[in-house]
């Protein structure tokens, strides 16, 4: 498949500036009923031909929006940064987006980020990233999204034919305020109201689906579902005053690992809304904090599993 290369160089803000970083983009990893779909690849440039941890980041956006363009601005970016400053390569994936008209649901968005990490595994010699060695990152649907890579195994969810073989191991992983479950609808009630409506029911369910298969397919797109004791750690982070993906989603994971024995670390963000929105008072710990702990957390699960 054709790819185009560039090289950028980017500068972390109050830090020293970085070694120049190869990015390679418009990756195209498969072709779709409504078009291909490519990745960008991030990776720094000291060091070529060793082959690179790999993170795999998708974008938040409700299923509905977005872009793997949301890598090269504001927190993002500074995530990005930090894990190619600590040896991480870091790719950021378009995948299909929800339409009214139901051809396209949160399966189809969570089926093509596995495409692109089967892609990513099976061409890992060529791109100079490690299988052996793959995270998952990713904010709001992108984080639900994330989760689902990481917790599930390499062969649930086929995509496309030529990719049934790649093979690749999931280390950790991290979702910045994503939903953990769509069977417990409550989860979604920030305020507990009588008249709490479920909204994403369309964005899971085809058109023309049997009442009877709501349950399955919910659990199906639950994260939470494919928890185990040996599923690899994940690290969650939600703000307390998070109106769109409520904090009760962090608390109920951590909740069901601890049953588990699963290895589910959460932080709360106080005062802080969706995106990490300020609300009433400044948020804490603060943004750049948030970002650091992130960087951290891969660079510790990394070390653990050289």
């Amino acid at each position: 498949m054709k790819r185009t290369f560039a090289i950028l160089t980017f500068v972390l803000l109050a830090q020293a500036t970085l070694p120049a970083l190869e990015v390679q983009t418009d990756i195209q990893y498969k072709t779709t009923p409504q078009g291909p779909l490519a990745l960008d690849l991030y990776m720094p440039s000291s060091k070529k031909g060793v082959p690179r941890p790999l993170v795999v980041y998708t974008h938040g956006g409700g299923w509905a929006a977005g872009s793997k363009n949301g890598a090269k601005a504001g927190g993002m970016r500074k995530v990005v940064e930090g894990l190619t400053e600590n040896g991480f390569c870091v790719a950021s994936i378009d995948y299909r987006l929800y339409t009214k008209d139901g051809n396209v649901t949160i399966k189809d968005c969570v089926t093509d980020c596995k495409d692109a990490v089967r892609y990513l595994a099976k061409h890992s010699s060529d791109l100079g990233v490690d299988a052996k060695r793959v995270f998952t990152f990713g904010d709001s649907a992108g984080g639900q999204i994330a989760q689902m890579l990481l917790l599930t195994p390499p062969e649930l969810f086929p995509g496309a034919p030529e990719l049934a073989d790649a093979s690749y191991t999931m280390i950790a992983g991290v979702s910045w305020y994503g939903p953990c479950d769509f069977e417990k609808t409550d989860l979604f009630n920030h305020d507990d109201r009588a008249d709490f409506r479920d909204r994403l029911g369309p964005r899971i369910l085809p058109p023309g689906s049997d009442p009877k298969d709501k349950l399955r397919l919910y659990r199906e797109m639950s994260p939470v579902q494919y928890l185990k004791a040996e599923s690899p750690p994940l690290l969650m982070i939600q703000g307390d005053k998070d109106t769109t993906i409520p904090v009760k989603h962090a608390y109920y994971m951590k909740e069901k690992a601890e049953a588990a024995h699963a290895l589910v670390e959460i932080m709360i963000i106080k005062n802080a809304g969706h995106n990490w929105r300020a609300v009433g008072q400044p948020i804490q710990p603060t943004q750049a904090e948030i970002v650091a702990k992130t960087v951290e957390f891969y660079a510790k699960q990394l070390a653990a599993r050289p």
